[in-house]
């Protein structure tokens, strides 16, 4: 999936590379739709692409659009209407309408403003990629725009009202867990099926272990330093996992100083009272502790460690979407 989302670079790579890439873009929708608006597919001269605007019903004739465009340089928006025996055939259950908007680099899209949303999402940046589709006029927005700030919250690319569309670039979601236990196991694991990319975070060495966690990233300093140098975003989730103050109290300090979208601690009510006490003793205003979920995860009757991670991701995919 990772090819996926990262459509603006291979465009600009393949452009530079004279590989005359032409861009799709998913406008609008219209009952059954396997892939949001918003989403992309890349393909170059001699047919190699990635991604894509729909389940595989009208990936052919976006590709041969995509020909035409690329031969004379102007943008095109496409709809479709797919039947309801097309959509079953890729594993729909019934029909639909989509608009796609087809765009040669260089010609349609210019290359500089490619060249600045690839350097936006290199630097975590959240912006969005505002035009016309018919009329072009690409350039790229902040959240200081209202209309940006707002799609950019829910993470939802569209149209706008005056026919604008506004291309959602958030930077990619992370997951960071303090304490490499149990639990942290199927966490990561599913965290990143989810979309996450996760980290882990314990200097102790039988717990934050290759053989234990095979190919994930493992930071062996104390959680504190770990999180300044790891300087979680508005699209990171932190959780905490060890039960110990000595660890998972400087990692919730540590956290409450970063826009965090999450903040989660394991452990009982009883456990999470102690750490309350020690925290307001220490001076932490209660708006800081308000953003703790403790305990950890939705209330649904989770046992396994498997089930807790699964009540976990489930919590932090809720304030994530719905705030």
């Amino acid at each position: 999936m990772a090819g996926h989302d990262d459509i603006p670079e291979l465009a600009l790579d393949w452009h530079r590379a004279g590989r005359a890439p032409v861009i799709a873009t998913v406008l609008e929708t219209w009952g059954s739709a396997p892939r949001p608006t918003g989403s992309q597919l890349v393909i170059a001269d001699d047919g190699e692409m990635m991604g894509s605007v729909s389940g595989g019903c009208v990936e052919g004739a976006v590709i041969a659009e995509a020909a035409e465009a690329r031969a004379d340089g102007r943008p095109r928006v496409l709809t479709f209407g797919v039947s309801d025996d097309e959509a079953f055939a890729v594993g729909l259950a019934c029909g639909g309408t989509i608009r796609v908007l087809v765009e040669p680099v260089g010609s349609a899209l210019p290359e500089a403003v490619l060249a600045d949303l690839v350097a936006a999402r290199a630097g975590r940046r959240p912006v969005a990629l505002v035009f016309h589709p018919e009329r072009g006029g690409h350039r790229l927005a902040g959240p200081e725009e209202a209309s940006v700030a707002a799609r950019l919250r829910s993470d939802r690319s569209g149209l706008e009202e005056d026919g604008r569309f506004i291309g959602i670039h958030n930077p990619p979601l992370r997951l960071v867990v303090v304490g490499a236990v149990h639990i942290a196991q199927p966490l990561v694991a599913m965290a990143r099926i989810a979309g996450y990319g996760p980290t882990l975070i314990d200097p102790r060495s039988a717990f934050g272990s290759e053989a234990r966690f095979p190919g994930e990233t493992i930071l062996d300093a104390w959680p504190d330093e770990a999180l300044a140098g790891f300087a979680p975003d508005a699209r990171t989730a932190v959780v905490t996992l060890t039960h110990d103050p000595k660890l998972d109290d400087p990692a919730i300090l540590a956290a409450f100083d970063t826009p965090a979208f999450y903040i989660g601690c394991l452990g009982s009510p009883r456990t999470h009272a102690k750490r309350l006490d020690r925290l307001r003793a220490a001076g932490v205003p209660e708006a800081q502790i308000a953003r703790i979920h403790a305990p950890v995860g939705l209330d649904i009757g989770a046992r396994s460690p498997a089930e807790i991670a699964l009540s976990i991701l489930a919590q932090v995919t809720e304030r994530l979407r719905r705030g």
